[in-house]
C-alpha cells in the first residue's frame, strides 16, 4: 500500500474533465491555491524563493499575469470570478512608478514583454472587469506602462505577437498607438510560416511545442478580436486547419502529448492547440475529435503529481522537477498551463462543447513530418517520434530536449544530471560516445538530415575527426537504428531505449545479456537488441539517477554496450517499448531484421529531401 499519494494536491485529481462545466471547476481549483501568495497591493504573485534569469519583480509578475490567460476566457463566456479587484489594483499599482509593488522599467528583451500579452489580452476580452472600473490616473499609467513596452524590441521569434496582443487591448480601450509596428510584426510573423501548417520559431532550426502553444495559438486569438485584417485572419484559420491533420499525431490515445524540447513545464499548455481552434471555429478535425484531445488531454494531467503540497503547480513535468526547467522558468511560470482554458470563452452550445467526444484515430501507419523531421509511429498509449534532430544551442540540456533519436508520450524522455559520469548516464533514445571512460558526447547538431518518406537519414560530429551517419526508421511496434561510425582512435560506446519507471513495492526483471537488454516492470517492457552489425555491444539495465526522466522520478533504461575500434564500424538496433501484455509479448517474439544498410543509402540519397528545420543558415 502506497502511504502517500502526492497526486491528491493536484487541483485537477478527481474532475472527470468531460464536459464544460467540470472544464470551468479545474480552472477555479487551479486558480485558488494562488490566492494567498498576492502581495498586499496585489501586483505580485510570488510562489517560491527559486530564482530565473530575470529579475524577482518580473517573476512576480508572471505570477501576477498568467492565471489571465484562464480567467480572461471565463469572464468572456459570462462566468462569475469573485477576485477581479485583486487584479484591478494589481494592474493598477504595478503600472504606478510611485508604489512599492512597481512592475519596473524595460531593460531591452525584457520578460515583462511577455508578461504584459495575458494582460492586453484580458484588456481586449474583459475590459469591463480590468479597465472600466480603473480610476482615470489609474488608466493612464496602465495605458503608459503599456505604450512604453510596445516601444521595445522584442525577440525574433513568438514574442513579436506579445506586441499585438498588446494592441489588442489598447485599440479596445480607445488608447491610440502607431498601428504601423502592429503590422510590422505582424509581417514578420508570417516570415517564420514554411507550408503545410508548419512555422519554426524564429529564425532557427527548431521547431517544437511553441507552434501549436504560441504561434498558432496566438495566431487564432488575432483572427477571432482583429478588425479590418480579414485576409490575414483567414490565412491564419487555413494554416491551423492544415497543422491540426498533423499535429494530432503529437498526442495518444490516452491524452499524453509528445514529450519534446523546451517549455515543458507548461504542461497542458500543449492542449491549447484544440481550445484556440474551437475559439476560432476552425474544424481542421471533427468537433468530436478535437473536444477528445482537448479533454483527454487535460484528464492525462489529472492523473499526475504535477503539484505541490499546496495546490500550486510546480516546475517540472510529471512531478517537481527543476532539472529540466530552462534557466527562465520562475515559480509562476507553469501557470501558461491556463492557456488551454480559452474554449471557456464558448457557450456550451458551441458545436466543440456539444460534440460528443471522439476517440484518437490509432491504427494508422507512420506518418512522416517533413518540417520538423519527424516520423510518427502511434503505439498502444503511446506515440513515438523518430526524430532527425534539432537546433538546441545555448539551452540547458539541449540535447536531451532536441537531439534525441526517439521521443514519446508514454515514456518522455530523460536529461542527464553529471556530464562527467558517463558510467552513469540514462541515454534513453541517445548513442552517447566516450574516449576516455569519464567524458561523453553525443548528438547535439546536424551537418545533415533528410527525410525519405518513413526514413530519417542524419550525418553529425561529436568531434571534428569523428564522423556518425544515422538511419532510423519504424518496423511495427519497434523502431530501427543504424549508425556508422568513422574514428581514429577506439570509443567506448552506450545506446539506450525507452526509460521506465521503477514502481514502489514491485519486482523489475532485469534480462541483461549479449547484444541485449529486457526490462520488464509491473506496467510496461522496455527492449533494445542488437541486429549483429558487427561490434559485439553486451545489455545492461541502467538504473537512471533521480529525478532525470521527465515522468518517472526513478527509472530504468535498457542499454548496448561496447567497443568501437579505429576505423569505420556499424552499430545496429531495434529499439521497443509497450505496455506490458499480450501485444508487447507478441511484439517480442517477432523482433525486426537488420535491414540492408546500402538499400537505406540509396532512398535517403535519392528519395531524400532536406529536413525544413535545417534550412536556416
Amino acid at each position: 500500500m502506497t502511504p502517500f499519494d502526492p497526486v491528491r494536491f493536484n487541483p485537477l485529481n478527481g474532475n472527470p474533465l468531460r464536459n464544460r462545466s467540470d472544464v470551468e471547476r479545474a480552472l477555479r481549483d487551479s486558480f485558488a491555491p494562488l490566492l494567498p501568495y498576492f502581495s498586499p497591493g496585489s501586483a505580485r504573485v510570488r510562489l517560491s524563493a527559486t530564482g530565473a534569469i530575470f529579475p524577482p519583480a518580473a517573476a512576480d509578475l508572471e505570477g501576477f499575469a498568467r492565471p489571465l490567460w484562464g480567467l480572461v476566457p471565463l469572464a468572456a463566456g459570462g462566468g462569475s470570478f469573485a477576485h477581479w479587484d485583486l487584479f484591478r489594483q494589481g494592474l493598477a499599482n504595478g503600472t504606478d512608478p510611485a508604489h512599492p509593488e512597481y512592475w519596473g522599467d524595460f531593460n531591452g528583451t525584457d520578460q515583462r514583454l511577455v508578461e504584459l500579452a495575458a494582460i492586453g489580452f484580458a484588456l481586449r476580452l474583459a475590459p469591463h472587469e480590468l479597465w472600466a472600473p480603473l480610476p482615470q490616473s489609474a488608466k493612464d499609467n496602465l495605458a503608459a506602462y503599456l505604450l512604453k513596452a510596445r516601444q521595445q524590441e522584442y525577440v525574433d521569434n513568438n514574442w513579436k505577437f506579445f506586441r499585438v496582443l498588446v494592441d489588442l487591448g489598447l485599440e479596445r480601450c480607445g488608447v491610440d498607438f502607431d498601428r504601423g509596428l502592429t503590422r510590422e510584426y505582424l509581417d514578420e510573423l508570417d516570415g517564420f510560416y514554411l507550408g503545410d501548417g508548419w512555422y519554426r520559431d524564429g529564425p532557427v532550426r527548431r521547431i517544437d511545442h511553441y507552434i501549436p502553444f504560441a504561434m498558432h495559438f496566438y495566431g487564432l486569438i488575432y483572427a477571432v478580436l482583429q478588425q479590418g485584417d480579414d485576409a490575414r485572419a483567414a490565412r491564419y484559420r487555413e494554416r491551423a486547419a492544415l497543422f491540426a491533420e498533423d499535429i494530432r499525431h503529437w498526442f495518444d490515445a490516452d491524452g499524453g502529448a509528445l514529450a519534446f524540447g523546451r517549455s515543458l513545464t507548461y504542461r497542458f499548455a500543449c492542449g491549447g492547440i484544440w481550445g484556440a481552434l474551437a475559439y476560432a471555429g476552425v474544424e481542421g478535425l471533427p468537433w468530436g475529435e478535437i473536444k477528445g484531445h482537448y479533454l483527454r488531454h487535460l484528464r492525462w494531467w489529472a492523473a499526475r503529481p504535477i503539484a505541490d503540497r499546496d495546490g500550486v503547480l510546480s516546475v517540472g513535468f510529471g512531478y517537481p522537477n527543476l532539472f529540466m526547467s530552462e534557466s527562465y522558468n520562475s515559480a509562476g511560470s507553469p501557470y501558461w498551463a491556463f492557456k488551454a482554458f480559452l474554449p471557456l470563452a464558448l457557450p456550451e452550445t458551441h458545436p466543440f462543447w456539444a460534440a460528443e467526444e471522439l476517440p484518437a484515430r490509432t491504427d494508422e501507419p507512420p506518418h512522416p513530418l517533413p518540417h520538423p523531421g519527424m516520423v510518427m509511429q502511434t503505439t498502444p498509449g503511446n506515440v513515438v517520434a523518430l526524430s532527425s534532430g534539432q537546433e538546441n544551442a545555448l539551452m540547458r540540456h539541449g540535447a536531451e530536449k532536441y537531439a534525441k533519436f526517439a521521443y514519446s508520450s508514454r515514456y518522455a524522455f530523460s536529461v542527464e544530471a553529471d556530464e562527467r559520469r558517463y558510467d552513469a548516464g540514462s541515454f534513453d533514445g541517445m548513442l552517447a560516445l566516450s574516449d576516455d571512460d569519464r567524458h561523453y558526447r553525443v548528438r547535439e547538431d546536424n551537418l545533415d538530415a533528410k527525410i525519405a518518406g518513413d526514413l530519417l537519414f542524419s550525418r553529425w560530429q561529436p568531434w571534428t575527426d569523428v564522423t556518425v551517419e544515422t538511419w532510423l526508421l519504424p518496423a511495427g511496434n519497434w523502431h530501427i537504428r543504424i549508425h556508422r561510425i568513422t574514428t581514429p582512435r577506439t570509443l567506448h560506446g552506450t545506446e539506450g531505449g525507452f526509460a521506465v519507471g521503477r514502481i514502489e513495492g514491485s519486482e523489475d526483471a532485469l534480462d541483461e545479456g549479449e547484444a541485449r537488454c529486457e526490462i520488464r516492470t509491473a506496467t510496461d517492457i522496455s527492449v533494445i537488441r542488437d541486429l549483429g552489425a558487427g561490434v559485439k555491444r553486451k545489455g545492461v539495465a541502467r538504473r537512471g539517477l533521480p529525478n532525470t526522466n521527465l515522468i518517472h522520478p526513478r527509472a530504468l533504461i535498457p542499454q548496448l554496450q561496447g567497443r568501437i575500434g579505429p576505423g569505420t564500424s556499424i552499430l545496429a538496433c531495434a529499439v521497443l517499448a509497450l505496455p506490458a501484455g499480450a501485444e508487447a509479448d507478441a511484439a517480442l517474439a517477432a523482433v525486426p531484421d537488420l535491414p540492408d544498410l546500402g538499400e537505406l543509402e540509396r532512398r535517403s540519397a535519392t528519395e531524400g529531401i532536406e529536413v525544413t528545420a535545417m534550412k536556416v543558415k
